[in-house]
């Protein structure tokens, strides 16, 4: 790896600090340098919490010294924009909560502040997690460290480019169709998505609450495992936090795969799949192939369905969740309304920016008298036999390996006036959150402009050990993760 500092993984400097060769403070020093360096660029920031880091960094170097210290004490965190922070603002890349300061941290929150690491700031984001470009943050775009004209994914974003650019040392994201994923994939470094209730959803801020997952963003799969140690487990205080022993994913790192059964779906390597893309892929097969594993053909029978599923089911969610953001208890509040609808009104429609009224308005459509058998509960049904096909699968596999996007991240603007086209990136992401299933996007290629392509692993559920044993093996005979992009 690199020289610097800021360019180490976790565990790389988790070493070097257990054997006191420098503190957390250079460390954070040494983000904070990269960040003042390259930040105007990258756009990757929402808000910076120096002056905070700083001071955790000097408890973390007392902690160090007193032998107490975790794997993530004294390493310096990129935290999406959507998870509750106290006494930081917390906007959700929207005018509404522009102003947003949460009086109670997030329990992922709670649980990285417990083990000793660093918080650099706040990462943009798509306004509400709505979106896979970057480009509907009411803060302005993210720009991919790859190639700057170009969108870092969506809707963590601004984790994934902050991680690519050494703007931090790992992120957290959440994905609630691909939104750690695909934008990992874009950036060239390891996104992954826990099982639906592995980690839990206390105090992150609701888009779609039966598809939202909380998970880590990092330079390389070890540093995942690391994380997701951190941050999993069950919490009294989310419902669907599931109730069932954490193991630790370090020691699911074996780089032995043989015998291991991977599926390979026929659905997902069809017309209009990028050649660039189908290439990386099928050779990050034929790799894993090498190492021991034996590849299974296998059918994914609705994935057609899956997009549109989705985009009934998570913007019903959404015009419920977000009906609480009506200018009366937080958030943005219109001047000089008339009355009380009025001020509901254009709080609303001044808070909220285009991307999200479209999904509102869906849901509300989907939700409505006498269409909801027609569209929710449909939605509904078919995605029952989305999650059947995954469960059929995994009786022939272990895992099931696929491409993470159809194509290389695309230009700033090319596809923001065509939410069609813009929707159907998601087309192999979305079947993962509809079932509740983990998966990882790991670094497998780049296109002939020098564009990042992922590889996407996905396990049956809490099958996270095999899905980080078979992306560790895969790393550990392969090079594209250590690549860095040029932002000289």
């Amino acid at each position: 790896m690199g020289t610097e500092l800021y360019q180490m993984t976790i565990h790389e400097l988790r070493d070097l600090l257990q054997q006191k060769t420098v503190s957390a403070r250079e460390i954070t020093e040494s983000v904070f340098q990269r960040i003042g360096a390259v930040e105007e660029r990258v756009h990757a920031y929402i808000s910076l919490t120096q002056d905070l880091a700083m001071e955790q960094a000097r408890a973390a170097d007392k902690r160090i010294a007193g032998g107490n210290a975790s794997a993530l004490t004294g390493i310096p965190l990129g935290i999406k924009d959507i998870l509750c922070t106290a006494g930081i603002n917390t906007t959700c890349g929207s005018k509404i909560l522009e102003r947003f300061v949460p009086p109670y941290d997030a329990t992922v929150i709670e649980k990285i502040k417990t083990a000793g690491a660093v918080f650099t700031g706040k990462t943009g984001m798509d306004e509400f997690a709505m979106g896979s470009s970057n480009e509907t943050s009411c803060f302005g775009a993210v720009c991919n460290p790859w190639d700057l004209d170009h969108v870092p994914g969506g809707s963590s974003g601004g984790s994934a480019a902050a991680v690519a650019a050494d703007e931090c040392i790992a992120a957290l994201g959440t994905d609630t169709g691909g939104s750690i994923r695909q934008p990992a994939s874009y950036c060239g470094v390891v996104g992954l998505k826990p099982t639906y209730g592995r980690v839990s959803r206390y105090g992150l801020i609701a888009y779609a609450s039966s598809l939202d997952q909380v998970g880590p963003i990092t330079k390389d799969v070890e540093d995942a495992a690391i994380l997701l140690n951190a941050i999993s487990g069950h919490d009294a205080k989310d419902s669907t936090s599931i109730n069932r022993p954490v193991p630790d994913y370090c020691k699911a790192l074996t780089r032995d795969i043989s015998g291991l059964r991977l599926g390979v779906p026929k659905e997902y390597f069809v017309e209009g799949l990028d050649p660039e893309v189908e290439k990386a892929v099928r050779d990050a097969i034929a790799e894993l192939e090498k190492q021991g594993a034996r590849i299974v053909d296998i059918s994914l029978p609705h994935t057609d369905y899956a997009v549109a599923v989705y985009y009934l089911i998570a913007p019903a969610e959404a015009g419920s969740n977000l009906a609480r953001y009506d200018g009366v208890k937080y958030g943005y509040r219109t001047d000089g309304a008339a009355d009380l609808k009025d001020m509901y009104v254009r709080s609303r429609s001044e808070g909220f920016g285009t991307e999200v009224k479209r999904r509102i308005m869906i849901g509300t459509y989907a939700l409505s008298a006498g269409y909801y058998d027609a569209y929710y509960k449909k939605a509904s049904q078919v995605r029952t036999l989305i999650r059947r096909d995954f469960t059929d699968a995994f009786k022939e596999c272990d895992l099931i390996v696929t491409p993470v996007a159809p194509a290389p991240a695309f230009k700033l603007g090319e596809k923001i006036n065509d939410p069609l086209s813009m929707y159907l990136l998601d087309i192999f992401t979305i079947p993962v959150n509809l079932a509740g299933l983990p998966g990882i996007s790991l670094p497998c290629g780049y296109s002939s402009s020098g564009l990042p392509i992922g590889l996407q692993i996905v396990g049956n559920v809490f099958a996270e050990e095999t899905m980080l044993r078979c992306a560790h093996a895969y790393e550990q005979h392969t090079r594209w993760h250590v690549q860095k992009p040029d932002l000289s």
